[in-house]
């Protein structure tokens, strides 16, 4: 099988020198690497700016980006050869409107800074998917379960993740892999290994299970 995985943080640059991002470490997009990688699948790992990178394997190509627009892009180039494609990471929702050539001055109190939203890449994918297997990851600071759910359906995925802030850069989480016939599996305080490895069996299994259908 060919999996296609994002990872790490993109970057959305306000001048040449500052940008918003946030924490993403990119470990679970590594550990997922790794875990496709021991069962002797091939992956396609796009990947922000992320310090993390899985061991170079011949199994394994990596493309590294930097904004939502250029992951995009990448995703796109991919996506039809991919046969299950899991978004780990953490891409920046908003970018700036402008971007300044020139690195902007302290020279004001206040800065307003105009914010647009970025390309939805995981909904893209549910929306253009053929026979491929789409998940994603759900980060919420409230109701995780409900707000998970619900990003699975309305984005159309077949398999969703969901954990708190505090998974961001953390080496060990607890997270809730929900899939689309409602099955809940929930995994507590575990080593972000043994989360992709779960998450890979899971992806594996509605693959073969849609190819028997």
């Amino acid at each position: 099988m060919k999996f296609l995985i994002l990872s790490g943080p993109t970057r959305e640059y306000i001048d040449p020198v500052r940008f918003i991002s946030n924490d993403s470490s990119g470990k679970m997009g590594k550990a997922l690497a790794q875990a496709i990688i021991k069962r002797k699948h091939n992956v396609i790992f796009i990947t922000g700016q992320a310090a993390i990178l899985p061991n170079p394997s011949r199994s394994i190509k990596i493309v590294k980006v930097i904004s939502a627009d250029d992951m995009f892009a990448a995703l796109k180039k991919n996506f039809k050869t991919a046969d299950i494609i899991i978004s780990a990471a953490a891409v920046s929702d908003f970018k700036p409107q402008t971007f300044s050539k020139n690195k902007i001055k302290k020279d004001k109190q206040i800065l307003t800074l105009k914010l647009i939203k970025n390309p939805d890449i995981i909904a893209y994918c549910g929306k253009n998917k053929k026979k491929q297997v789409i998940a994603g990851f759900a980060l919420e600071t409230q109701n995780l379960i409900k707000n998970a759910q619900k990003k699975l359906k309305e984005k159309n995925l077949d398999l969703i993740i969901a954990n708190s802030k505090e998974a961001l850069g953390a080496s060990k989480n607890s997270a809730h892999i929900i899939n689309s016939d409602g099955k809940i599996i929930s995994i507590q305080n575990s080593n972000k290994n043994k989360i992709a490895d779960k998450i890979i069996n899971e992806t594996i299994k509605i693959f073969r299970n849609n190819k028997t259908r």
